[in-house]
């Protein structure tokens, strides 16, 4: 019996990516040289940011997406904190309401006037203090309005009611920086990948960790949740230094369900999936092209589709929300590719080939709308509820009716499960510990060489006065 290849079917078989032409890029931004591994970037259906390069304090520009072309110099910012800013994510309710989180330790809200900024912007509706070193990870809830995630390089994710402008929950399992969080559908998980290799599955409200594992084979360093399939996609590093993803069991982290090596390539891999075409989209750090697969509920799992090729390296990709995409060209998905060398914004579609021009509801499935299915005290009180759908064929140009009130704060002490965040500094790390010692130490021999020579000083008083005491003049 001759062997013969086996061919799979599928819709998104096809699927190419288009960049955008010149005109319809963002040209002239000082996109950041920070190395920290986040994209920089963030995206919706009205406006684009991008984390800058500044001198002093952080900024990142507000772009509305209409305003293509080259971006003036002077172009105004968004430039409260005092530090670099390291994240920053649009509420997914309110489309004019973005957060932003910095080496300054703090969380900032933002509020985007119509039409976007006229004048640069210095004050946030809402300043959160609890972390006591840098944040370097912010997300807000998938299905509740006014939550948010904050993670911080104290090893503590701080989860804020933005109702009250309070932390009102800690997770405080983590042993070192934690470098990626991800939720499941309803929100009612958290997955955490952290520097101390290991995965964990977290219940939000309590802090326990479900599931936990130690990859020793596979040093993890991006999670994704793959929707409502009850699996987790990692990408991380192998023994052999090579670039791999696994799929987990969330249930069941003991051993990974599959393992792949993509390349020998050392910048990060991003991952990136769509639930309505269970499409999973590789980017790595650096690179030019975008891998994509398919995901199935059987072996093998991961099906390889094709590549995206550029030859200009990515530092960094917004993803466009579903219902902000371009339905009458069969688009499935929107990157926004940040190019440092050019100073380049580039938009990349995902696109299924299609002859006809009417709506395609088989790409196009009831998707996670733009209402918020709990409120803050709803979700913390245990309840969860999946996203509010919507269909992309009447209702993806419809605007959120939500308002965003900050609230009026006087406290300035921030307890958390009986603890004075501001108060109780965590450990710091082997590398600060050292910094301190040897900074001590210069100290005590500072003090030390102070003390000598007010003893030479002493000595040579004292041995004046006997002198004084022993001349002729005083017999």
């Amino acid at each position: 019996m001759s062997w013969r290849p086996q061919y799979r079917s599928s819709k998104f078989r096809n699927v190419y990516g288009k960049v955008a032409s010149r005109e319809h890029c963002f040209d002239g931004v000082p996109i950041t040289k920070n190395v920290h591994d986040n994209h920089f970037c963030a995206v919706n259906a009205r406006y684009l940011a991008i984390v800058t390069e500044s001198a002093g304090g952080g900024s990142f520009l507000v772009i509305p997406l209409e305003q293509t072309g080259r971006i003036e110099p002077n172009y105004p910012k968004v430039c409260g904190h005092q530090g670099n800013v390291l994240d920053i994510k649009w509420n997914p309710f309110i489309e004019n309401i973005i957060a932003s989180c910095s080496e300054d330790t703090t969380v900032r809200i933002w509020e985007i006037p119509e039409g976007g900024l006229k004048r640069n912007m210095t004050e946030a509706v809402l300043e959160l203090y609890g972390h006591s070193r840098r944040v370097g990870l912010v997300e807000w809830h998938p299905t509740t309005n006014n939550i948010l995630f904050s993670a911080g390089y104290d090893y503590k994710v701080l989860i804020w009611n933005l109702d009250i402008g309070e932390p009102v929950k800690m997770i405080d399992c983590h042993t070192d920086v934690i470098l990626c969080m991800s939720f499941n559908t309803d929100g009612s998980l958290l997955a955490t990948t952290c520097k101390d290799k290991k995965l964990r599955v977290v219940e939000p409200r309590s802090g326990r960790v479900l599931q936990e594992a130690s990859c020793k084979n596979h040093r993890v360093n991006r999670v994704v949740f793959l929707g409502s399939t009850k699996r987790l996609l990692t990408t991380g590093v192998s023994r052999w230094n090579t670039r791999q993803i696994a799929l987990w069991d969330q249930e069941d982290l003991s051993m990974p369900l599959i393992e792949e090596e993509i390349d020998g390539l050392s910048g990060l891999l991003f991952p990136f999936y769509d639930a309505d075409t269970h499409m999973l989209y590789l980017a790595g750090k650096g690179d030019g092209n975008i891998r994509y697969y398919e995901i199935g509920s059987e072996k093998p799992y991961l099906s390889y589709l094709m590549e995206f090729r550029s030859p200009a390296p990515q530092k960094g990709l917004g993803v466009m929300p579903k219902h902000g995409l371009d339905v009458s060209a069969c688009e499935v998905f929107r990157f926004y590719k940040l190019i440092t060398l050019k100073g380049l914004i580039e938009p990349i579609s995902m696109i299924v080939p299609r002859r006809s021009e009417t709506y395609q509801e088989d790409i196009y499935p009831m998707t996670p709308g733009t209402e918020p299915a709990l409120t803050p005290d709803e979700w913390l009180s245990g309840m969860n509820r999946d996203p509010i759908l919507m269909s992309l064929k009447e209702g993806y140009k419809r605007t959120s009716k939500i308002v965003f009130k900050a609230p009026v704060r006087e406290k300035k002490s921030v307890v958390v499960n009986g603890i004075d965040l501001l108060e109780n500094v965590p450990p710091r790390t082997e590398n600060e510990l050292l910094r301190v010692f040897f900074r001590q130490q210069d100290e005590i021999r500072r003090l030390k060489d102070e003390l000598s020579q007010k003893d030479i000083r002493i000595r040579q008083l004292q041995l004046e006065l006997k002198n004084l005491r022993n001349s002729p003049k005083n017999n």
